[in-house]
């Protein structure tokens, strides 16, 4: 079965430039390159990734491109771009042409304003995104489903993609409004979820597979099997489990789907919204 992990990163760590990779976070504080990944893909029958963003820079984007244009494992690019600049649209043009560049991301749930995402410049960014083929990765916490939703329903024609599932309170047990939310903004049908990120919001050294059992139904409830597929958050995963762990709890709970939506999570998603080359 085909597999692609829809959500990892590459970085060259710098203690200024990464600071959110603090001392609780020791076995990110380290270069995460190609060479460290590829072997993990290939042990667990991976064909290939997807590289997202980490730094809100256009140099993050030519740092990542040019690891992919050395491993042709990197599919695709999820990167960043300036969506209030007033030359967005050259930007989009100019990245069009890079036929690596799937789609952008903005750190969302960074911003100090919850409704950044409201607001009418970044509306205009993301008003372009479609006409240059782009999709979008939402960032997001809880509190802010319901602008995302709002966001969403406003670009019907847009692809989205919520990454880790809108990191649902999982360690403090909490899931209610989250909940409710995520069926929310899942009613909006251009709207797709990545099952990732789920470790690193449950007790890091004591999760059990189960605890993320009440965040899978959800999601696989609202999204349904096609618009839900899988990602690692490699490295940040190293905190809490590592790749193995983060696999074994995917591995664990789709176990009862078909053959069909199993072939779909693990990779056809992934290949359809981000317009990857068929592997």
């Amino acid at each position: 079965m085909q597999k692609i992990d829809s959500h990892q990163h590459f970085w060259l760590y710098d203690k200024e430039r990464h600071a959110w990779i603090d001392d609780s976070m020791q076995a990110c504080q380290q270069n995460s390159l190609p060479a460290h990944l590829q072997p993990i893909l290939q042990q667990n029958g991976f064909a290939g990734c997807v590289a997202v963003q980490v730094d809100q820079t256009e140099a993050d984007n030519d740092f990542t491109l040019g690891l992919a244009e050395n491993n042709s494992f990197i599919k695709g690019i999820v990167g960043w771009v300036d969506l209030q600049a007033d030359n967005i649209e050259e930007r989009l043009e100019y990245y069009s042409h890079i036929k690596q560049m799937k789609g952008f991301r903005h750190i969302l749930q960074g911003e100090s304003d919850d409704k950044f995402m409201l607001s009418a410049k970044f509306k205009h960014g993301i008003s372009l995104l479609n006409k240059y083929g782009f999709s979008y990765d939402i960032l997001i916490k809880p509190n802010h489903l319901p602008y995302a939703k709002e966001l969403a329903a406003a670009f019907p024609d847009q692809r989205f993609v919520i990454d880790h599932l809108a990191k649902p309170y999982i360690k403090a047990g909490k899931i209610g409004g989250w909940k409710h939310d995520i069926q929310a903004l899942a009613a909006c049908p251009n709207v797709s979820c990545k099952v990732s990120g789920m470790v690193t919001e449950a007790d890091w050294q004591n999760w059990k597979p189960e605890d993320f059992t009440p965040y899978l139904d959800a999601v696989f409830n609202a999204f349904g099997a096609k618009r839900i597929m899988y990602g690692s958050d490699w490295p940040v995963c190293n905190v809490a489990g590592g790749y193995k762990g983060v696999l074994k709890v995917a591995e664990n709970y789709i176990g009862h789907l078909t053959q069909n939506e199993q072939e779909l999570f693990w990779a056809k998603n992934a290949i359809e919204f981000y317009r990857l080359d068929k592997l």
